[in-house]
């Protein structure tokens, strides 16, 4: 993979006739980091302190945006392009920006410490819901007393069609580059994770001086120490990023609707339409079919489970 760009000046875009009017300066770039209202992005290979104009916040890491210079390497976003996929996470009050135009996702679990199913189905409701790939990453399998029962809890999230990749960071590294970096090419990917999973080691495997652009971002957003958690995009050349986020326990869903989260379930979608009642809300209707799919073990009450939470969460929501 390609290294790194470090930090310079970006060319702006301006005509010389525009800038001999006095017009300031444009240029197009991409958001690699966000700390608040602060976000640094990436132009031509060089890096951009913006702003946003008012109190807007509405900016996400991966969006493509239009920027007006204010001077050698700041300047106040002016618009945002349209995105190919925005993922995000929400509760009752508030809804919280992955990253958006990523193709696929990366839910990075381990052997030891233990990881938490809800979280897991979560994310992949919300991929599917986005329309992005997902794919699951076992790490840590040189763990072997944990390994098999790990493996055991993944075979439901195969079953419906997620591919799992098993790979140790630390102690086999070169193998676990030969298994992600041929599915990392071309591709947009961010990585999401509880704590503890190795979603630190991955990254400092697979993106060449990911430290030092830590470093390089936390000290353009004023963040303080590099350890300052936030969601950064490292742009790896020819099509290729890689998204890294915090590690965070809950993976709200209060924004998707009843129908959004319908078809989120892939394995719902040969039973839909096929219920008695047009609006069956696959809760206690009879003849419903997707229930049917439940008791007959063509759908696993867990998922079904979920569901029923995620659109009871969905009816709560206040913002």
């Amino acid at each position: 993979m390609a290294k790194l760009s470090t930090l310079r000046t970006p060319s702006a875009g301006t005509s010389d006739a525009a800038r001999k009017a006095g017009a300031s300066p444009t240029v197009d770039a991409t958001v690699i980091a966000a700390h608040g209202r602060h976000y640094l992005a990436l132009a031509d290979g060089a890096h951009l302190q913006c702003v946003t104009r008012g109190k807007k916040s509405d900016i996400a890491v991966g969006d493509r945006i239009h920027v007006q210079m204010t001077s050698a390497n700041q300047g106040v976003i002016e618009s945002i392009g349209e995105r190919a996929t925005l993922l995000y996470r929400s509760d009752q009050y508030k809804s919280k920006l992955l990253a958006s135009n990523v193709t696929q996702l990366f839910i990075v679990v381990a052997t030891e410490p233990g990881f938490a199913d809800d979280l897991i189905s979560r994310a992949l409701v919300a991929s599917d819901a986005a329309g992005v790939r997902a794919h699951l990453v076992l790490n840590k399998i040189d763990v072997t007393a944990s390994l098999a029962r790990t493996r055991e809890r993944l075979k439901p999230y195969a079953a419906l069609g997620y591919p799992v990749h098993e790979v140790s960071a630390r102690a086999a590294p070169e193998a676990a580059c030969a298994i992600l970096g041929p599915l990392l090419a071309g591709e947009s990917t961010i990585l999401i994770g509880q704590s503890g999973m190795g979603k630190s080691s991955l990254i400092n495997l697979l993106v060449p001086d990911a430290d030092i652009a830590v470093r390089e971002i936390s000290a353009a957003l004023d963040t303080g120490k590099h350890t300052t958690t936030f969601t950064r995009l490292y742009a790896m050349g020819a099509d290729t990023s890689i998204i890294d986020s915090p590690g965070f326990q809950e993976f709200g869903l209060f924004h998707l609707t009843e129908g959004m989260l319908e078809r989120a379930f892939p394995e719902f979608a040969p039973y839909l339409g096929k219920c008695k009642y047009y609006n069956c809300h696959h809760a206690n209707e009879p003849e419903c079919a997707v229930r049917a799919a439940v008791a007959c073990g063509d759908i696993a009450p867990m998922r079904h489970a979920l569901y029923l939470q995620l659109k009871h969460e969905s009816a709560q929501t206040l913002y």
